[in-house]
């Protein structure tokens, strides 16, 4: 057997298990192989391909399809042909394919592709908005078009678009979620994230598949979940196509790294991320401001206060790119320093701060964070945050 069908093979037996309702459908239409196949429209060549990928005789298809096995032959053969529309359209639905492949237009359909175009600017819109502090907004946005992606893939259809469509889609949404959900339920950001492994890793893009590591990995750190999320976030390393995607993920390995108390591995993530960013320009996803917000917090995690200290009153000055959550994010970070250094009234201006944007952003994780940052020392900080958020959770539960 050719390294490539193993390969392939490995990776459908990660794939989920048709639904009986389906019992043929499973995702080989989005192979490189079917796309040829698909784009030629020839139903022989589309009738050879379906049963050798799913192992079946002329027979077993012919019982599928309705007609007998000489029928078939002739067929796949091109004796024969389909002139009828709906023939040609029971043969989609029995294969699970889109009906324009063999060249009928129908309202279904029609509506599908539109959904496709809208759903890639969906997902780009709902990014910029999370990206602007809107994430609730994102949540909206993506929540019924991951469910209506989600329904076709269940009823067999899996073309190769709408797989990729549905991988950025879940990982937008469970990125959004971790914005706008408690502590206690981050796990739920963290298994939407997860749910765009077995796509990416079906496909073998090691982009795809580095992108949707490293976003997985943050919500697990997120979900307190950081063995995990190292191990997911090294893995987005090690499978960066180019120094771009790797300058992408390491900044959030040396996070997840700091969280664990690592501090050699911390240390060594953050001179390779220094060294990279001083050759590709990544700023629009890790400038400055955010990894010194990184930093501070890996060197307080890593029993390194004396450092975060000094650092602190070199806090740079945040650049119009920077996402407002981020600058809820370095003030909580600060304000712990602030309290460690005995600080008490710095600490709390930047708590006050903090705690006033959280709101408008509607962040409830931030808010638990200054929550315990503040603790018995800042008992005010402490009330006003802890208010904040059961008026954010009632709104939530109306």
């Amino acid at each position: 057997m050719a390294g490539s069908e193993i390969a392939n093979r490995a990776g459908e037996s990660r794939l989920p298990p048709p639904r009986p309702s389906a019992r043929h459908a499973q995702w080989h239409w989005a192979t490189p192989q079917a796309q040829l196949v698909l784009a030629a429209g020839d139903l022989a060549g589309i009738l050879r391909f379906y049963r050798r990928v799913h192992g079946l005789n002329q027979t077993a298809l012919a019982e599928l399809l309705g007609y007998d096995k000489t029928y078939i032959s002739a067929l796949e053969l091109g004796k024969r042909a389909l002139d009828d529309i709906g023939s040609r359209r029971r043969v989609c639905e029995a294969l699970r394919l889109p009906p324009h492949v063999l060249g009928i237009t129908e309202p279904t359909d029609t509506d599908h592709r539109a959904m496709l175009q809208f759903g890639e600017s969906t997902v780009r819109l709902a990014e910029i908005a999370r990206q602007s502090g809107h994430a609730s907004e994102a949540v909206s946005e993506l929540w019924p078009l991951v469910a209506r992606l989600e329904a076709r893939v269940d009823d067999g259809h899996t073309e190769r678009d709408v797989l990729r469509l549905l991988a950025r889609a879940r990982v937008g949404l469970g990125v959004a979620l971790g914005n706008v959900l408690p502590e206690e339920r981050l796990t739920t950001a963290a298994r939407w994230t997860a749910k765009s492994l077995e796509i990416a890793e079906y496909f073998g893009d090691p982009g795809m598949t580095s992108y949707v590591l490293r976003m997985h990995g943050n919500e697990l750190r997120k979900a307190n979940l950081r063995g995990a999320a190292v191990q997911r976030l090294c893995r987005a390393v090690a499978t960066a196509p180019d120094e771009n995607a790797r300058a992408a993920a390491l900044p959030l390995l040396a996070r997840a790294a700091g969280g664990l108390g690592n501090g050699e591995l911390f240390d060594r993530v953050m001179r390779e991320t220094d060294a990279l960013l001083d050759r590709v320009d990544h700023t629009s996803l890790f400038n400055p401001f955010s990894l010194h917000e990184i930093r501070l917090r890996g060197l307080v995690s890593t029993g390194r206060t004396d450092m975060a200290m000094r650092l602190v009153e070199h806090s740079p000055v945040p650049t119009t790119v920077v996402a407002p959550q981020w600058r809820v994010i370095e003030l909580i970070t600060v304000a712990h320093v602030q309290l460690l250094a005995n600080d008490t009234g710095g600490a709390a201006q930047s708590l006050d701060t903090a705690t006033q944007e959280a709101v408008v952003q509607r962040l409830p994780h931030q808010l638990q964070r200054i929550m315990r940052t503040a603790g018995p020392r800042l008992p005010a900080q402490q009330a006003a945050a802890s208010q904040s958020l059961d008026r954010i959770r009632s709104e939530m539960a109306a």
